[in-house]
């Protein structure tokens, strides 16, 4: 393939912006490794190693993540919050994550920890990009009560196993994934991966059994859509 001049941030890369696009959405949409992907493309005549698909996923995913992030609708006010262990390299890491109440998840956050302090960091994180919900609905962890007592006593908080339902089939996808990838190999990759898997998974999957037909064919046209226009921001620079 004849190398051509990209600008913005595809600028020094040989393969045109929509073959990267193309690539990067591919791996965050489906449970595919690299190979997979490095499959895909090849049956469409793109002869690219799952190497350099690995390197597009590491340095435009986290770009295309944070527009998603920037021009979504604002959430909800009633936040469902649920934290569930992973193991990376034989040692137990915490991932904490949070919902709206229409299942679009807000953000997520690794760490090593499950108390006070661990929950007072997510939510600041939280916080600091959303502003503060009206309501938060978490499981029987005292650690959520405690953060919040000292972060943000006005908030209603709601503890109780079964009204968190919501947060907790959120980790469903992140289960598949992490069955594809042979786990996550550092509390690191799982932050990069997660925070831009979870904000492709939002604008990709519309609840299907919510939609009509006609619907769902323009919620699907739309969501490709805005992956178009994010790609064309990017060429922009």
């Amino acid at each position: 393939m004849t190398k051509a001049k990209q600008s913005g941030a595809f600028k020094g890369h040989r393969f045109p912006p929509e073959i990267i696009s193309y690539a990067v959405w591919a791996y965050f949409r489906f449970p595919m490794s690299f190979r997979d992907v490095e499959d895909l493309l090849y049956k469409r005549g793109v002869i690219v190693s799952y190497e350099t698909i690995r390197s597009w996923v590491g340095k435009f995913g986290h770009q295309y993540a944070k527009v998603i992030r920037r021009d979504r609708p604002a959430p909800s006010d009633k936040w469902h919050l649920d934290e569930v262990v992973i193991t990376i390299r034989g040692k137990k890491y915490w991932l904490w994550r949070a919902v709206d109440s229409k299942g679009d998840v807000l953000d997520i956050l690794v760490q090593s920890r499950r108390n006070t302090k661990a929950a007072d960091r997510f939510f600041r994180k939280l916080f600091k990009q959303y502003g503060q919900p009206r309501v938060l609905v978490t499981d029987k962890l005292g650690s959520y009560g405690a953060a919040l007592r000292k972060l943000a006593p006005g908030i209603d908080h709601r503890a109780h196993k079964g009204l968190n339902n919501r947060a907790e089939v959120s980790h469903r996808p992140t289960r598949r994934r992490e069955k594809i990838m042979g786990r996550f190999k550092s509390p690191r990759q799982a932050q990069r991966f997660l925070s831009v898997h979870d904000q492709v998974q939002t604008i990709f999957r519309p609840r299907r059994h919510k939609l009509s037909a006609p619907a769902y064919r323009q919620s699907r046209s739309d969501t490709h859509s805005i992956w178009d226009d994010i790609t064309c921001e990017l060429k922009a620079g």
